[in-house]
Formats: C-alpha cells, structure tokens, sequence
C-alpha cells in the first residue's frame, strides 16, 4: 500500500518535523488521498517543492547578521538589544551559552527537514510531457536537489563538525536504530559531501542563460562550495588537532570522529578543488567585478562597492553563489544613523578598523600590547594623533566622501580635511565599509555626528540603546541609495560565494601545500589589485614580497579579513579553522562614545576620539563548534555533545 506524505516524519538527523511543501493543499489534504502522487503528477507542485527545498538557503542578511557574523570580531551590535529575544548572538558572546540556548540559525532542525524533502523529490520526480516538463528539465532538477542535499549537510558539518550522515529515505517502519542514527566520522561526511558536489558540477550548467533561474544551482555554485568545504577540512581545527578532548572524542559506535592525526595531503585536495573552482570560472566568463576611471584605470571605490549591489545579468560576473531574496530592509535600518531615521545600532569593532590597509598597501597595526593598545606599523605612515589638515584626493566616482564629490569628476575627495588622523589616507575599503564620526553621509547631505548627545550619538536619555556603541557603523552591504526617512531600500544579491574568495582560497591552500609556488603572489596580487592598493613584487610601485611560508600565511590572513569584512559568517569560518578562538576573548575596542569634544588627548574624559572598551567577549574553546541542543540528545541517545560542550 502507498503511504500518504504525512507518515513521513521522522528527519535525517533524528529529529522528528514533517516534511510538508509551501503549498497549502497538503494541509487540507485528507488521509486517504495520496499527496505525492498529486504533488508530483503535477508541473507546478512539483516545482514549489523544488522551491521549498531552496528556501532553505540561509539568508546572508539579516538572520546570518545576528548569528553567525556577530560571533566573529567585525559587527558590534548595541549591547542593550539583548532586551530582543533576536539578538541573543550579544548573550552568547558574553559566555552566557550552553546545550539549552536557542539558536536563531536552526541548522539542527531545519536542513535535515529539507534534505528529507529532496530525498522525496529525486525518488518521485518525473516527466510530465503534457504539462511540458520534460526529461531533460526533470534531470537538471535532479541535480540541482543533490547539490542542494550536499550543501544542507556542509552547512550542518560546518556548524556542528560531528553529525550523522543519511544518504537515504527513512521509511515509518524502518527500526529505531535505522531512524536515529549516531555520527558519522568527520572525515567521511566530507568525503560524501566532497564526491556529490564534484558529480554533481559535472551535471549542472555553468550559468543560465534566463533571468528566472537566477539563482538555481550551477557547476560553479558547487565548486565552490566544495572548495570552501576543503580548505576548511584541511585546516588545523580538523586536521592534526591533537587536543585530548578531540582525540578521545568517538560515536555511538566508539569511532573517532576528528582524526587527530595531520594529513598535509588535505592541502593538497583542497588545493586541486580551488584549482576546479577557478577553472570552471575562467572557461565560463566569471571575473572579479570592476569599475574604471575615465583614464581606464579600475577604480577601487565603486568597484568594491558596487561588488555588493550588482546583479549577475548586470555585469557582476563575480557572483558564483547567490540567494535571490534576502531581508534586507533590517540590515539596512540598522545601520543608518539615527538621525537620519535608521536605527543605528549595527557597529563594527574598532579591531575591524585596526584590519584595514593604508593607501600604500601596508598594515596600520600589527597586533595589540598587553594593555589592549596598538602596536603601530611605523612604516606605513598610520596616526592616531591629532586631525588631517589637507583634503584625501583620489581617482574614483564614488560620491559619498565629500558634498563636493560628482561622479563627472576625474578625482573626488574620499576623505576631507579635519578628520581624525585615524581615518585620513586608508585603503578604499575602509571608507566603503566603515562609517566613522565626521563622515560624510550623503543621503542627508551632512557629517554623521557621533559625539554623546549628537545628533546620530548616543543620547543621555530617551532611547533604547546605547548606539552607536562604538562609535562606527557598518557601511559595507548598505546601498548607498538607502533613504530610510522616505523608506527606500534598493535590492541586492544575497551573495554567498565569490571569486575573490575563490582566489584566496587558492593561495591559502596552495602556500600550505606548495609554499613558493608563483599562483600564490598572482591571486593574492589579483584581490589587491581590484582594491587599489599596492601588490606584492619586486617591481616598481610594489611593496615587499612576503619572505617565507609562514609570512606569507599572515598577508593571506590579513586580506581575508578586509576583503571579506561583514560577509556571511567567513571571518567566524576562519577564526575557527584556524584554531585561534583566543581572537574572540577579551576586551573589544571602540571609541568613546560618551566623549563630547573633538579631542584625541588620552588624558581628556571628554575627548570622543580616544580608544574605550566597548564590551569583554568570553569565548572559549567549546565555540570552535555549536552545540547539539540537549532536546535533541534527549531524543535520539545515539547522539554524543561536541568537544568542552
């Protein structure tokens, strides 16, 4: 007898959640009805299952802002949002997190929901000539499901490290040991993973050439979330990690999950899956995104910019991954100042503007003294005393430095007299990413005022927040059309993956596995081209190449962290495969937000630009993975809790 949708309940990873389409038939649908046969004897129901599975894309804005990003050291938001049950990423990163906390992310019990989902769709799915779906199109939608299984189990290995791998439809009647199953080693979900997506790229179109599949899955979407997943698995935190508690860490079946043990051929895979990746790129049309001057150079400022606003049909070929629809509207009140309407609350560290090169391509700081101040690169010209006394002037059309800015002009003002020193002569993605005090703010025509009590400051009374709590906000990813009085928020790609993540991820596993080898400096060289800052050669103009493997592992570090600043969870991604938790604990920096003077005197209370903590994260090594939430290990006792959980 054929069984109805509705008795299958029982989800990949032993949690119990129904498996249902987005259509609301299924609900209505009685008992004695057979709802697969009518989903998929049906074009468009078999299509809005296909679209439920992809809903399961995180959403690179807004829910990916409040969990993932805010774990890493780039976004700071207000520390008085813990009042909102949404923003319980501020709790975690003060310590307060164990087995019983909620996650808004929901990995744990949303993907296996859809994974079951795609199992569903690829044992039922079939051509429906009279309704003009036909073999060939039922065969792509075959394998865009297998990459989508693929990426939801790498979203889940990623976040939890140790998870059970079903490759199959569990059946009601199957055996309890069949349905909540335990962990499979590390190493094997990678290599599962590893082996669809590559089949899977073979089966997939590079691009598509109609606008309405915008954002289906391609050969490029699963190499490179392949070469993600590589490198990941190739770094310290799962590859020769010999803490104890990983060591001695086995499943239900009494195998080690992590094998502690280094493996320098992990680089090597990783090495030829970022090979892959940009082969495919390169044969297909894909290319860093840039925008020129009228004299034919890039320029910088709108090539960075823009990078996050273009869409693929308008010339942003370096898109690779992108999810179509995303909530942007909260990402963007967030972070414009309150008094042009926004909420200002959404902050960056002072770390993060610490990260950022100068104009000449070298590092501001190199690293913080005991007493949390920095140790400044004397080489690379880097102040933080006193205010700029003549105007930055750069080739570019971005407008959002100066009022005087027009993008007819062949130089514009990025950074005007009067600033803080701090601010004057960085790198293009700094004023791109960063709005600091004084700044110019475009879309109200005058400078952001962040002194106590200003205008855009925090105010002594009357709000609910403390904003801006250290004294930034995030500029990066919010349109710089965004006019929340009038309530305009352009669009953009939600972009998950793109090639100058590609790029770096090569030279990152390729100096691990080939120190030396000349494709490191011309990838690394590429992203700090299209950033408009000097590269790294022997050449004129250039700066010092990087001497031996492990000074280059530092540039590739340090590029990782501006390029992709604010940028769907990769910082946190990084911090925790390369073992180095110990970012995340500690004092965190801003300016003084209660500083009422345009002063940098240290020893003046009242002086705004001087260096305050902001908040203390309590990190530890128990974070390097999330935690299995204990309801689950109460339901399925197959499973075992991370490491230090």
């Amino acid at each position: 007898m054929k069984k109805n949708i509705a008795k299958y309940m029982i989800a990949g990873l032993g949690l119990l959640a129904t498996a249902t389409s987005c259509s609301d038939f299924l609900d209505n649908a009685p008992d004695d009805i057979l709802t697969q046969e009518m989903v998929f004897n049906s074009k468009n129901r078999t299509e809005e299952w296909l679209a439920n599975i992809y809903n399961g894309i995180p959403d690179p804005y807004t829910p990916m802002m409040r969990n993932y990003d805010c774990y890493a050291d780039d976004f700071s938001p207000s520390q008085d949002w813990r009042a909102f049950t949404d923003w319980d990423c501020i709790d975690k990163v003060l310590g307060d997190w164990n087995p019983q906390s909620s996650w808004n992310g929901n990995f744990w019990g949303d993907l296996p929901v859809r994974i079951r989902q795609g199992y569903i769709f690829l044992n039922n799915v079939k051509a429906l000539p009279a309704q003009y779906l036909y073999q060939d199109e039922v065969d792509n939608m075959k394998a865009e499901v297998r990459f989508l299984i693929a990426y939801y189990y790498y979203l889940l290995v990623n976040t939890y490290g140790a998870i059970p791998l079903q490759t199959w439809l569990t059946d009601i009647n199957d055996t309890t040991d069949e349905i909540l199953i335990g962990q499979n080693p590390y190493d094997e979900v990678i290599s599962w993973i590893d082996g669809e997506l590559k089949a899977v790229s073979k089966l997939l179109p590079a691009s598509y050439s109609e606008d309405r599949y915008y954002g289906r899955a391609t050969s490029v979407m699963a190499l490179a979330i392949r070469a993600r997943m590589l490198l990941f698995a190739a770094s310290p935190l799962v590859n020769g990690n010999d803490d104890a508690d990983y060591a001695n860490f086995k499943n239900n079946k009494g195998e080690n999950i992590f094998n502690s043990t280094y493996d320098p051929s992990k680089w090597t895979r990783a090495v030829e899956a970022c090979r892959d990746l940009i082969t495919e790129c390169e044969r297909n049309g894909y290319e860093l995104y840039k925008e020129y001057n009228a004299d034919g150079s890039i320029d910088p400022f709108m090539s960075y910019s823009n990078m996050c606003y273009t869409e693929f049909n308008q010339g942003n070929k370096e898109i690779l991954f992108a999810r179509p629809s995303c909530s942007v509207d909260l990402y963007s009140q967030h972070s414009v100042p309150r008094g042009s309407k926004g909420q200002g609350g959404l902050g960056v560290t002072q770390e993060l503007v610490d990260a950022f090169f100068m104009a000449n391509g070298l590092p501001a700081i190199l690293g913080y003294n005991t007493d949390g101040s920095p140790i400044i690169n004397p080489e690379s010209g880097y102040s933080e005393k006193g205010f700029s006394t003549k105007d930055d002037i750069r080739a570019t059309k971005w407008i959002e430095g100066d009022p005087s800015a027009k993008k007819t002009n062949a130089m514009n003002i990025v950074a005007p007299k009067g600033l803080y020193n701090m601010y004057v002569n960085r790198e293009p993605r700094f004023y791109v990413s960063v709005l600091f005090n004084e700044a110019y703010y475009r879309q109200s025509n005058r400078k952001v005022d962040f002194f106590f009590n200003g205008e855009d400051g925090r105010p002594e009374s009357g709000s609910l927040w403390d904003a801006p709590q250290t004294g930034y906000l995030l500029r990066k990813r919010v349109h710089p059309e965004t006019n929340i009085l009038n309530y305009v928020i352009p669009y953009r790609p939600g972009i998950i993956c793109r090639l100058a993540e590609a790029y770096l991820n090569y030279a990152e596993a390729l100096n691990e596995a080939q120190p030396g080898h000349a494709d490191i400096a011309k990838y690394l060289n590429l992203v700090r081209e299209r950033a408009g800052i000097p590269q790294y050669g022997s050449e004129e103009g250039m700066i010092p190449m990087p001497q031996d493997q492990d000074a280059m592992r530092e540039a590739i570090h340090r590029e990782r962290r501006v390029e992709f600043n604010c940028e769907y969870g990769i910082r946190f991604d990084d911090i925790r495969r390369w073992k180095q938790i110990d970012i995340l604990r500690g004092d965190y920096y801003g300016m003084n937000k209660f500083g009422t003077e345009k002063s940098a005197d240290p020893y003046n209370s009242k002086a705004y630009y001087k260096r305050r903590v902001e908040i203390t994260r309590a990190f530890s090594e128990k974070n390097y993975w999330l935690p299995i939430h204990q309801n689950q290990l109460d339901k399925n006792p197959n499973l075992r809790q991370l490491p230090k959980w």
